[in-house]
């Protein structure tokens, strides 16, 4: 049976903090690496991978001896010269590197560091993503903080026109609300839509379902007007349509858009690693069923009950849940079977159910991509 570590165990773990204290001695010989890991190893253990990003950077500024910028000159200096000698294998980066965008927004968050700080974390999120750092920073100063984005978004690292999409969404899980207005970075998102860079636009599709929560009716608008410029690559399409086609089965823009979250692929693997996200689908087209039942739209009901069937004799067919044909009985569970791509392949299928009608029309389904039932 294999054991799973915790990702704080992983993320900065003992071996982690050594290392950065040898990096940032290199920088700063002044600096005391071994009092450094003593005194955070005797915290770490108890510490949840927020706290011991915290602690770390407090020991870190503890230990330095210099503060403002010199400090964050030391910091800097003590990264490797590019994130692949850094480590780094994906777009996300190393958590070892968190403490340092930490420092940046504990420490430097005053008008007098401010463009120094907004520049340093442009390029720390190379080694790792810091929009939970520019958050604070956009909130203490949101018009500086936004121009900042704006350039951010035209940067020619992907990692960094990401950082302009992430540290501005509205509901961003697990990190500080910011004091903005929730279509306040829409422009920046127009700017990132079409992005060439998949980390990207997964990011503006999180964005986006973030936004839906407030203000459906502005992201459907904006899905169809993105749609209609044709700039969008065929891949961005594939992410954004679902908001657009669930909107429309349900015939009116009343009520909330679906978009689901969607995370950039990291060593060939989707969020959809699990046949609970199989569930999950079922359960929306369920959704959309009985409202198209409800408001009478018999067209829009035999279209999305097509595509429940297809979806659960595509899973089946794929492993990914068992066969009622073969079982005899009702699937009432998911279960890890077959490959996880075999849910990848399957997701992917989906994300081509695209719904080209205005809101009350009749709904086609493309038929290479939607077989109907009985075929």
């Amino acid at each position: 049976m294999t054991v799973k570590i915790p990702l704080k165990e992983t993320a900065l773990s003992a071996d982690r903090i050594v290392r950065i204290g040898r990096e940032v001695q290199s920088a700063c010989a002044e600096f005391d690496a071994e009092r450094f890991v003593r005194e955070v190893m005797a915290d770490l253990p108890r510490l949840e991978l927020k706290d011991r990003i915290a602690r770390t950077s407090q020991a870190l500024h503890t230990h330095l001896p210099v503060t403002g910028t010199d400090a964050l000159d030391v910091l800097l200096r003590s990264l490797p010269p590019t994130p692949e000698a850094a480590g780094v294998t994906n777009d996300f980066g190393l958590h070892i590197y968190s403490p340092h965008s930490d420092y940046v927004s504990r420490y430097l968050r005053t008008s007098e560091h401010m463009d120094r700080a907004l520049d340093a974390l442009a390029r720390l999120t190379r080694c790792f993503s810091a929009e939970l750092a520019a958050r604070h920073f956009l909130n203490a100063f949101p018009d500086k903080g936004m121009k900042t984005v704006e350039v951010w978004a035209r940067d020619e690292d992907h990692r960094v026109r990401r950082l302009a999409s992430e540290a501005t969404r509205p509901r961003l899980p697990w990190a500080p609300r910011i004091a903005l207005p929730a279509d306040a970075a829409l422009p920046v998102v127009e700017q990132l839509f079409a992005d060439p860079s998949p980390f990207v636009r997964a990011s503006v599709a999180n964005h986006l379902h973030d936004l839906c929560a407030d203000q459906p009716e502005l992201v459907l608008a904006t899905l169809q007007r993105w749609k209609a410029s044709g700039r969008a690559p065929r891949p961005a399409l594939r992410i954004y349509r679902t908001a657009s086609s669930a909107q429309q089965v349900e015939g009116r823009v009343a009520g909330r858009v679906c978009l689901p979250r969607v995370r950039a692929r990291r060593s060939g693997r989707s969020d959809a690693s699990s046949p609970g996200a199989h569930r999950a689908v079922r359960r929306r087209h369920a959704q959309l069923l009985r409202h198209a039942h409800h408001h009478g739209d018999r067209a829009g009901a035999r279209d999305v009950r097509d595509l429940l069937n297809y979806t659960s004799r595509q899973a089946a067919g794929e492993g990914v849940l068992p066969s009622a044909r073969d079982s005899g009985a009702r699937p009432r569970a998911a279960t890890r079977q077959g490959p996880r791509a075999a849910l990848d392949r399957h997701r992917e299928a989906l994300s081509w159910f695209v719904l080209d009608r205005l809101p009350g029309q009749r709904a086609s389904i493309p038929g290479d991509s939607l077989p109907r039932s009985g075929t």
